[in-house]
């Protein structure tokens, strides 16, 4: 079997893909979506201090994770195995990690030690708060960073606790930002010939990620706090129920606002000055979604979001899961790929989100087995088959 070929985008790219967890795999799965030859290495049986966090090789999170790659086994404790490895990097173009910061450096594996070997290099590196500083060594994980990114200090009901996200925010971020680094060094790399060390931290990905809010406190001082389902500068934005369950409402204008108004047979209101600017909306929250909500629990949600797309008020449906994937749109954009399984058949995975018009990615191979590919992995490196049995029997493979 040669490396799956998911798309063109990326094709030729060699990563080797050190990391475990989320922020490093779902870097690694991007680049691997569009066409990048990933190779995942895995620890030998026992020695993964990370196995189990997402679940069984055949279960949903690794499925999703690792779909696109090909696996080797390889013990980075082992003399003979680091040394394999800095072979391996000669011929690779990225190498992706999310070890605590000192463990490249005591592996042997760190920036310097890759560029000896190979200027052209890029190492990625995804920690929880980034390489140095006085949290260097802090163990990190996706809640830790929501809660010390300002995230959860944000999200929640003001009467109520700080609230994580529903989905690994910090984690998926950091993969992206990392992503997006690789891809500007791999960029600048053909100007230069050069590789560089690209850094990111699930703390720096969920600052970043707060955006307005955290523009909003360095630049004015104003520190955010918790406004529930509404928008906390937007009015009315936010949730409201209806008779039948919940949509949100998205008002983002003034010249919403006065379609709202005409759609709720309220055109006064829209023309009240008090209400005239977002500013003055905002200023009135309470009395504006005191009068809002006795109106639009006189409806079904359907109704609501037929009444309001018409009038150009923008307004949806909050769904489960399953309703997500059983949305006409969502089906229209191919969100849901499927792939065979040798285990679990065929499965339906999450697909990449951005759309290329010649060279889109795809999933095209399930998630290999650790060590699948092990020996056809190193006779694409060049590696004899009288070094690949040395490796083995010495237990560095």
């Amino acid at each position: 079997m040669s490396a799956p070929q998911a798309s063109a985008a990326l094709a030729g790219l060699r990563v080797l893909d050190l990391t475990r967890v989320r922020a490093g795999p779902h870097c690694c799965r991007v680049l691997a979506d569009f066409g990048a030859n990933v190779v995942k290495i895995d620890a030998p049986e026992g020695m993964d201090t990370n196995a189990g966090v997402s679940g069984s090789r055949d279960g949903y999170d690794m499925l999703n994770l690792h779909r696109n790659k090909r696996s080797m086994l390889l013990n980075l404790k082992n003399a003979d195995g680091r040394a394999l490895f800095l072979d391996m990097v000669k011929q690779a173009d990225v190498v992706v990690e999310n070890f605590r910061p000192s463990v490249k450096t005591r592996l042997g594996l760190d920036y310097e030690a890759l560029r000896a070997v190979n200027p052209r290099i890029i190492l990625a590196s995804i920690s929880g708060f980034g390489q140095d500083g006085p949290y260097e060594n802090k163990a990190g994980f996706d809640q830790i960073a929501q809660g010390m990114g300002g995230l959860m200090g944000t999200t929640g009901f003001e009467d109520g606790p700080p609230t994580r996200a529903g989905t690994a925010v910090a984690d998926l971020s950091a993969g992206l930002y990392a992503a997006t680094g690789i891809l500007v060094a791999i960029t600048e790399r053909t100007q230069s010939g050069q590789g560089q060390w690209v850094q990111t931290s699930l703390l720096q990905a969920q600052i970043a990620l707060m955006d307005f809010q955290a523009a909003r406190y360095l630049v004015d001082g104003e520190v955010a706090g918790r406004a529930g389902n509404d928008h906390p500068t937007v009015t009315p934005m936010g949730v409201v129920a209806t008779s039948d369950g919940h949509i949100n409402l998205g008002v983002g204008g003034d010249g919403q606002w006065r379609a709202l108004c005409e759609a709720l047979g309220a055109p006064d209101w829209g023309n009240n000055p008090v209400y005239a600017t977002m500013g003055d909306r905002t200023t009135n929250r309470a009395e504006i979604w005191g009068f809002l909500r006795p109106i639009f629990a006189t409806k079904t949600t359907t109704e609501w979001i037929d009444l309001l797309d018409g009038c150009g008020v923008p307004a949806g449906p909050i769904y489960t899961m399953e309703e997500v994937f059983d949305d006409p749109q969502v089906q229209h954009l191919g969100m849901a790929q499927s792939v065979e399984h040798p285990v679990r058949g065929n499965v339906r995975l999450v697909a990449q989100p951005v759309d290329l018009s010649r060279t889109p990615a795809s999933i095209v191979s399930a998630t290999p087995d650790a060590g699948e590919h092990t020996d056809e992995i190193l006779n694409e490196f060049g590696i004899s088959a009288d070094r690949i049995a040395s490796l083995r029997s010495n237990g560095a493979i």
